[in-house]
């Protein structure tokens, strides 16, 4: 019982469960205001997004937190690890092997993505009449303003991750580099301790978000997208355990050991709804398993800004479910430039606040066949998929990082065997 009662899952699970309950039977609670307005700024480098109720109050205030050691640790982890490389050749080859790998995976899924809604057709049948007092013009808004420039500028995590190699390229010319490693080492300690001592907070914001979802959407909004939101899921699910699987299982990494050994992470990131909320952990339990720390930092936030399986996916889907909607037949070749504009725009979604919408919006604006007035459609079952999204790029990032310090051959399988046996013994 002790065992049980000090286990994070546990309380993670209990307060998803929780949040559900209040969300369903008593959405005034988790809906009360505690301000007139949301609480927004920036705080080093990071937007910090708190609502104005109680269940937005507890989610924001634990993702704003766990946020604020997601720069910290990407920018040490990659200056050390460079540090600790020497070769720079060997940064530049790791970084264009990531893109390279980024690009076809999230090809990929744009396939699968395309081919799955095509069979099931979730779009078939659907009334249109749900078009009503949907607000788009913010994301339609955000499309046309869309530029890569924006997005550098406005993604930190980015702009930490080159700050990074351009000072762990440097460092290795500089004389006195050992003490500078040392304070950094000590830094970084300090650090993961305090993030070890945040994830505790992980029950609060998982029952926040859940029950945020719950209470503002409803149960009964899920139904006359039901199948939409079912084919997503099976979507995503296949890629996870048909295309990550035989990615991983290249090198003899076993998925589902790997996905027991994150599940804490994965259910912090279905309660909040966010990727983040899991990130700086995900980073410390891949070095633990054998990742070698340069391709843990290089890997991690880069894939954060364009490995987004989970995003991709639902992209590709959502633009075929509109097209079935509106009985718009679309050619091959149309086809063909969907998949073109959704391989660029998509890889720019992390740095786009409302990015799912913003990049669909896009799309469609690119395309020139299916209404963007559809996107109402999609506004009030969006947070439900968000989950899947979230958790797909969250397991996509793991398993890009565990293939590259293979393939790089920086990567120890008997730390991995510890790890996982160690996570068998604590569960």
């Amino acid at each position: 019982m002790k065992k049980l009662l000090t286990n994070l899952t546990f309380w993670v699970l209990t307060a998803i469960t929780a949040g559900i309950l209040l969300g369903h039977f008593a959405p005034e609670i988790a809906l009360y205001k505690f301000f007139e307005n949301p609480i927004k700024f920036k705080l080093l480098g990071n937007e910090v997004s708190i609502g104005n109720t109680l269940s937005e109050f507890l989610s924001g205030i634990f993702i704003s937190i766990v946020k604020q050691f997601i720069n910290p640790i990407i920018f040490l982890t990659i200056t050390l690890g460079i540090v600790s490389m020497g070769d720079l050749k060997k940064v530049g080859k790791l970084g264009g092997k990531a893109l390279l790998y980024f690009e076809i995976v999230t090809t990929i899924a744009l396939l699968v993505g395309i081919i799955v809604a095509n069979v099931i057709r979730p779009g078939d049948g659907v009334v249109t009449d749900a078009i009503k007092g949907g607000d788009i013009s913010k994301y339609t808004k955000g499309a046309s303003e869309f530029s890569w420039m924006k997005f550098f500028w406005d993604n930190s995590t980015l702009q930490v991750l080159l700050l990074a190699i351009i000072l762990g390229s440097v460092l290795n010319y500089v004389s006195g580099k050992d003490k500078i490693i040392e304070i950094f080492q000590k830094i970084s300690k300090y650090i993961f301790a305090g993030l070890h001592g945040v994830m505790k907070l992980a029950p609060v914001g998982a029952f926040g978000g859940m029950a945020f979802t719950i209470a503002k959407y409803g149960l009964k909004t899920l139904i006359p997208l039901a199948k939409l939101m079912v084919t997503v899921y099976i979507t995503m699910g296949v890629f996870v355990f048909v295309v990550l699987f035989f990615i991983l299982r290249h090198y003899k990494v076993n998925l589902w050991r790997f996905l027991k050994y994150i599940k804490e992470e994965l259910l912090i990131v279905l309660g909040t709804s966010s990727s983040e909320a899991g990130l700086p952990s995900l980073m410390e339990k891949l070095e633990r398993m054998g990742c070698a720390k340069s391709v843990v930092g290089l890997v991690v936030p880069a894939g954060y800004s364009f490995n987004l399986d989970g995003t991709t996916i639902y992209l590709s889907m959502a633009t075929i479910f509109l097209a079935q909607v509106f009985n718009v037949h679309l050619s091959l070749e149309q086809i063909f430039t969907i998949i073109g504009i959704l391989m660029v725009t998509s890889k720019g979604a992390a740095g786009v606040t409302g990015s799912g919408f913003i990049v669909l919006a896009s799309t469609l604006t690119a395309v020139h066949v299916i209404p963007v007035e559809g996107l109402a459609l999609l506004l009030g079952v969006d947070r439900f998929m968000s989950e899947a999204r979230a958790i797909t790029n969250f397991i996509g990032n793991g398993v890009a990082t565990i293939f590259l310090a293979n393939n790089e051959k920086e990567f120890d399988h008997e730390k991995m065997r510890k790890a996982f046996d160690q996570e068998g013994i604590l569960s």
